[in-house]
């Protein structure tokens, strides 16, 4: 691939400490962005090479796979980026390498051959590429899948400028012109989006790549459509919520966020996870409403943002065994564990904080409840990692950041049923928690 500009990333001590205080906005998670996408070419580069040091049997398609890429960045970078992107293409990059060292024969660098075709199928770039299928399926990142057999284990995809086809034992799946449509053999990645304030927001729905959200015991299969119009309406609602009240947290989740994968309802509420292995994704059930998809969209930004910093500076020291509480778990936590919570929860103060000012009745109480509850946990929990003596000298610094934030707002007044009803549920989930752990 061409020479692109993988000048090491710096963070500013300014752009630090507004990250700390949980906040930073849309420059400080642009910068974070990039670094993540320097990550991605330099992971899908060690595929390719590691590859080749190892004598895999697919080092020469990795390689051509790889050739492929390079030719089209020169003329269509834009879409080699759009790939490169992708949240799954990280996961099954560092997965793969990391087998490929391990001499795991489930390693399968040849599905860097599926990169470079997503790449040609974006740019209409006239090539044949030969990719792996599993169990007869093609998958190829950012666009789709191709279910061609189950016996079929190599497919090949012929681009040109007016479309592309795979095929394999005389069975042809064409893709349509518009790929996130399903078709015969066909299923397409579809999109969500919205607009509110002049910030736009799209996001693809990935609900089939196998590196989606990896070792997620809930995840979820493929949407139907009236389940993604009900996605869709739940999205505008929340969208506007989050341009309208809390326009910094939309401009960063605008920067950060391009993927959701749903997951598994759970038995009440809504569950939902993020990986530092699939930085941009965001996995979740099916929101119940623009309120609950709103904070999710905060909560997970929280992650993506701090996963992304720790890529550039580290703020733990290696694990030491010890474990602690956690007001957002029912099982113990490490130091790493810990700080992933407290910075999550830090994001979901300030949104409960900007949102009781707007509510009213039942539901002024309810959100004064959620802050005041949220604070007060993760300022227990901030203490603990600020005394658990398992921080770097950076960490300690942010964790502080992070104390005085939550100092600040430890000023402002809840009313006493509010601060009741929260403390109500903390108390709750800590004797469960005591009787479940000890």
């Amino acid at each position: 691939m061409k020479a692109i500009d993988l000048r090491e990333h710096r963070i500013p001590v300014k752009v630090f400490s507004e990250l700390a205080r949980g906040g930073g906005g849309a420059p400080a998670v642009g910068r974070l962005s990039a670094a993540q996408y320097s990550k991605h070419v330099l992971l899908v580069r060690g595929v390719m090479e590691t590859a080749r040091a190892s004598g895999h049997a697919e080092a020469a398609a990795a390689r051509r796979a790889y050739d492929l890429l390079a030719t089209v960045q020169r003329r269509h970078p834009g879409a080699v980026d759009t790939v490169l992107r992708h949240s799954s293409v990280g996961a099954w990059a560092r997965r793969t390498i990391r087998m490929l060292h391990a001499g795991d024969t489930r390693a399968a660098p040849g599905q860097l051959s599926a990169l470079a075709a997503a790449a040609a199928i974006h740019s209409r770039t006239a090539c044949d590429v030969d990719v792996p299928a599993v169990e007869g399926v093609v998958t190829l990142p950012s666009l789709g899948q191709a279910v061609l057999s189950p016996a079929v284990s190599w497919a090949t995809v012929e681009c040109a400028a007016e479309g592309a086809e795979v095929t394999a034992d005389r069975t042809v799946v064409r893709v349509p012109g518009d790929p996130r449509l399903d078709a015969p053999g066909w299923r397409g990645l579809r999109s969500l989006s919205a607009e509110a304030g002049g910030i736009p927001l799209r996001l693809v729905v990935d609900d089939l790549d196998p590196y989606r959200m990896p070792e997620t015991a809930n995840i979820g299969g493929r949407l139907g459509g009236a389940e993604i119009e009900r996605w869709q309406s739940t999205l505008r609602a929340a969208w506007d919520l989050l341009v309208r009240h809390h326009r910094t947290v939309a401009e960063e989740v605008s920067t950060a966020i391009t993927v959701l994968t749903p997951l598994v309802a759970p038995p009440r509420g809504l569950a939902s996870s993020s990986s530092r292995e699939t930085f941009g994704c965001v996995a979740l059930s099916a929101p119940p409403d623009a309120s609950s998809l709103a904070v999710t969209l905060t909560h997970e930004t929280q992650h993506a943002k701090l996963s992304a910093l720790l890529d550039l500076v580290p703020l733990t020291l290696p694990d030491d065994g010890a474990r602690h509480y956690a007001p957002w778990r029912d099982d113990p936590r490490p130091v790493p564990g810990l700080l992933q919570g407290a910075y999550a929860f830090l994001g979901v103060t300030g949104f409960w904080r900007r949102q009781r000012a707007l509510e009213s009745g039942e539901t002024a109480l309810r959100a004064s409840a959620e802050f005041f509850r949220w604070r007060e946990a993760s300022r227990l929990v901030t203490g603990t990692l600020l005394g658990s003596g398992r921080l770097t000298p950076a960490g300690e610094s942010f964790a502080a950041g992070m104390a005085r934030r939550l100092d600040d707002w430890a000023l402002e007044s809840v009313p006493a049923r509010a601060r009741a009803l929260g403390r109500e549920r903390a108390d709750e989930h800590r004797a469960r928690w005591l009787e479940r752990n000890g």
